[in-house]
């Protein structure tokens, strides 16, 4: 075994292979940029192709190469179950898949993997039974997860060399020009499709709503597509929101908002011109509406606003608290709208938004962030991969990228949720060193970080009740008692790759 950082045991293997955490900048560095190949399209050669099959037929893909999906459908996706249906009708076997993310939809995976068809997967994160599966040591090479920054990252340079990404296309022309304002399955921005359609050595556009050419605005140009296939519906519209816009009545979801949009007013980044980035959950929509208040009562607009871009975020930019969205992925239609018809709400890929490999994320102009949990332990390391269980069940997103690049992240999370604590002495899983983390925020207060000695000074006088860690730990164990330990195996199911691409913890069987 061999400690990292941050004292996490990482099996001798994977260590030599891919290195071992050492900090957030140890392993940023120069590197060439990857590339790929391409099959020049002749005036007479025709794209639009007739069915799926056809098209993996015409990319020659075969045993042991590496396919792509995006995950801007979330769970309304139809298109990854479709091609891995028809790879296995076609006998391909060995596949490594690398999705920006699995959902709760994706449960047919489970059977390729048995079957063979599919036998390394890297992504962002899994749910639900894909999760569980695999964390019961259903496959026989351990599952990497990586950021949205980490995976932009290992395409461009070639940690992830994608054979064939198939991409669903919400519009598109017979050329492969696509957008994802259009169509019936519009889902907004296509920032983590974008960057498979550059890398991949072929890309095959899989659509519902064929468009008469040229297809504008161009989200996937031509020139990164090389067939396009039409179906019946590539996803469910509902599907993308499910779960996202839950605006919350919840006393203590309201109680931990306030208290973060206390502490963003009272810092010393909430000025004229300040950015944010806000999730998606009951918790972090209110707190978005608790900044709206307080922006119209002290006349501040901020710049702009990043990441899964909400209704809550348009109304900001429409009523002219905000100047501009930039924006890698929506998750309602209302955004998806938004993107098609606001000048200022600009689409971006995941290179642009979280890459610690590119020369300057959006992110790094960040002030901000609020970001969830499922667990914080006392040196405020995160998890939101496993469960308080050890089952895999959640996803890396964003959380390691954008809490490193802002100059405050606040992590919000309730003491307790049921009979399991949130504060926790060690969580089971680190996806975002405490190093990253400034700020904790619940529904009975604060924890500084005290490595953020600045903020600890600043906020002293603040009308927030604040604590430390250790405090935080030991209210929430007063209310639910110390947590029994996990029981795991001994074979590593997962791979936690810090953005840089190096380990900075592993998850075992359970």
């Amino acid at each position: 075994m061999v400690l990292n950082k941050i004292g996490r045991e990482i099996p001798e293997q994977y260590a030599e292979k891919n290195g071992v955490f050492s900090g957030e900048f140890a392993n940023i560095k120069e590197y060439q940029e990857s590339s790929r190949k391409i099959r020049p399209v002749k005036p007479q050669d025709k794209k639009l192709l007739g069915s799926i099959r056809e098209a993996i037929e015409k990319t020659g893909l075969k045993d042991g190469m590496t396919i792509s999906f995006h995950h801007h459908f979330r769970e309304g996706d139809y298109v990854m179950n479709m091609v891995l249906d028809e790879i296995a009708k076609m006998g391909i076997k060995n596949l490594s898949i690398a999705p920006s993310s699995i959902a709760n939809v994706h449960e047919p995976l489970i059977e390729h993997i048995k079957n063979g068809v599919v036998t390394n997967i890297t992504s962002s994160g899994l749910r639900d039974k894909v999760g569980a599966a695999i964390s019961a040591g259903i496959m026989d090479n351990p599952v990497i997860i990586r950021s949205h920054g980490g995976r932009a990252r290992a395409i461009t340079s070639g940690d992830i060399h994608i054979d064939v990404a198939f991409l669903g296309a919400p519009s598109s022309d017979e050329y492969g020009n696509i957008n994802g304002t259009g169509g019936k399955t519009a889902c907004g921005s296509l920032g983590y499709a974008m960057i498979d359609a550059k890398y991949a050595d072929q890309v095959v556009a899989i659509t519902d709503t064929l468009v008469p050419y040229p297809n504008t605005p161009i989200s996937i140009p031509q020139t990164d597509v090389d067939y396009v296939v039409v179906v019946d519906s590539i996803g469910d519209p509902n599907g993308i929101a499910k779960g996202a816009t839950r605006y919350t009545k919840n006393p203590k979801e309201l109680l931990i908002a306030e208290y973060a949009a206390k502490v963003i007013t009272a810092s010393p980044y909430y000025k004229e011109g300040f950015s944010f980035q806000t999730g998606t959950g009951g918790a972090s929509l209110a707190v978005t509406r608790y900044l709206k208040e307080a922006m119209q009562k002290d006349k501040i607009k901020a710049r702009f606003v990043i990441g899964g871009i909400t209704k809550a975020m348009v109304d900001l930019l429409e009523e002219g608290l905000v100047e501009k969205i930039i924006d890698v992925q929506d998750f309602d239609y209302p955004s998806a709208l938004s993107l098609g018809k606001n000048a200022n709400h600009y689409e971006i890929d995941a290179n642009f938004y979280a890459s610690p490999y590119s020369k300057g994320s959006v992110i790094n102009q960040l002030d901000t962030a609020i970001l969830s949990a499922l667990e914080i332990d006392t040196d405020f390391n995160v998890n939101v991969i496993t469960g308080s269980d050890g089952v895999i069940r959640g996803a890396s997103g964003g959380h390691s990228d954008t809490s490193i690049a802002c100059n405050m992240s606040l992590v919000i999370a309730p003491l307790v949720r049921g009979r399991i604590p949130t504060i926790v002495d060690k969580v089971n899983t680190v996806v975002t060193p405490g190093t990253s983390i400034d700020v904790v925020v619940t529904e009975v207060g604060v924890a500084i970080n005290p490595n953020r000695q600045d903020l600890v000074e600043h906020f002293k006088n603040v009308d927030i009740p604040q604590f430390t860690i250790e405090e935080l730990k030991e209210k929430a164990y007063s209310i639910v008692g110390t947590p029994e330990p996990i029981h795991y195996g001994d074979k590593v199911v997962a791979l936690i790759e810090y953005r840089d691409g190096t380990i900075i913890d592993v998850v075992r069987n359970v």
